[in-house]
């Protein structure tokens, strides 16, 4: 694996908890800022800033978000930033606020160090998910990211079934989406493991690597270029720091060893932060996900299950369930073995999912609108009378 040179790291944890900057680190990261197509800015994101540069304001991109307060990259460097309070006002949800990758629209503060969130630009891209618990809102991973790496381990947590529902999150991104077969040290073949993902995942490249070896890596590190992001997810353990490691050529990102009881890495890393590597672009670490609650729609999820929903359009019935209504083209395909049962069974289990989401987001819609009726009729002059 070629040489990667040391990573622009023009912060630091520490600078940040304390509020200071060392006069190098501002230097590097001025250098960096110069070109800001070098963090992906381009002609859609410049389309929606122009009446935001008229009022005065100047874009950045979201590097880390850490008790409500956001580390920004601008063409001056790196600034702590809050949103401001109107901002926060008119946030309708969660989803709302700015996530790691964001383009945004800052003023810096006059004679002191930070600056204030006044919007965030539309996305090109998002990988998100349902966040946890009963709470009925999305999550945003990273957002403006070109490619998401999706990483899994070759060891006792291989799980086809997880790997779908995160092909189907990626799908829904609008970001290229790559496997990441990790591990391969660790298994005696490869290639009956790959072929199992290319069928669950169609058309989506799989790579095998081992991040014990850096020149396995080549072939994420040539997907890589300047003014490009990628992200990598994951559950916890399957070695996605390690592999940003050797790609950097630095012990940035913290691993742990692996437990030979599960065969699985403990989890390190702790928050979602933006990388930026010179003359390669950026890369998103991500932490471990446990789960993964679906955010999206049921056409999504078709596009992610295109051989299931190819069969269910011969289905006698339009509004087929695929469990034991006559004419099934899907269960004939199980019948017969042209599909896999468990294949099956994740899509139905999902279908569910997004259904009572759909359901839940509805209610809170009309929650919503009902809420505001009542402040319009409260603050309408008849309320006076």
């Amino acid at each position: 694996m070629k040489a990667r040179g040391d990573p622009s790291l023009p912060f630091s944890s520490a600078q940040w908890e304390d509020g200071r900057s060392h006069e190098t680190s501002r230097q590097q990261s001025s250098g960096a800022m110069d070109d800001l197509s070098a963090l992906g800015w381009d002609a859609f994101f410049e389309r929606s800033f122009a009446p935001l540069r008229a009022d005065g304001l100047s874009p950045a991109r979201i590097v880390r978000e850490e008790k409500g307060q956001y580390l920004v990259y601008d063409a001056q460097g790196e600034v702590v930033a809050d949103v401001t309070g109107k901002y926060r006002h008119e946030a309708g949800t969660r989803g709302d606020f700015p996530a790691v990758g964001d383009w945004v629209a800052i003023r810096r503060l006059v004679g002191q160090d930070g600056a204030q969130i006044h919007a965030r630009l539309p996305r090109k891209s998002q990988f998100s998910r349902k966040v946890a618990l009963a709470r009925t809102e999305e999550q945003v991973i990273a957002a403006n990211i070109d490619t998401v790496f999706l990483v899994t381990g070759l060891d006792q947590e291989f799980s086809l079934r997880r790997i779908e529902r995160y092909v189907t999150a990626m799908c829904r991104s609008r970001a290229q989406p790559v496997i990441v077969l990790n591990k391969i040290d660790l298994c005696s073949d490869v290639a009956s493991r790959k072929a199992q993902l290319e069928a669950v995942a169609p058309g989506i490249p799989v790579l095998p690597v081992s991040a014990l070896e850096s020149e396995r890596l080549d072939v994420i590190w040539e997907l890589m270029q300047v003014g490009r992001t990628v992200a990598f997810i994951g559950s916890s353990g399957v070695g996605k720091s390690t592999i940003i490691n050797r790609l950097l050529g630095v012990e940035r990102q913290k691993t742990g060893e692996a437990s030979s009881a599960v065969g699985k890495g403990r989890h390190i890393t702790t928050r979602r932060e933006l990388i930026l590597i010179p003359d390669r672009g950026m890369l998103v670490d991500t932490p471990g996900l446990r789960e993964l609650q679906l955010w999206g729609d049921e056409q999504e999820l078709d596009d992610a299950f295109e051989d299931i929903a190819a069969l269910a359009v011969r289905c006698r019935f339009r509004d087929c369930r695929h469990l034991e209504e006559p004419g099934c083209a899907v269960r004939a395909a199980l019948a017969d073995g042209a599909l896999d049962e468990g294949r099956l069974k994740g899509y139905l289990k999902m279908k569910k999912e997004l259904r009572r989401l759909a359901l839940r987001q509805h209610q809170l819609q009309r929650q919503t609108e009902k809420a505001e009726r009542r402040k319009a009729a409260l603050r309408s002059p008849e309320s006076d009378d």
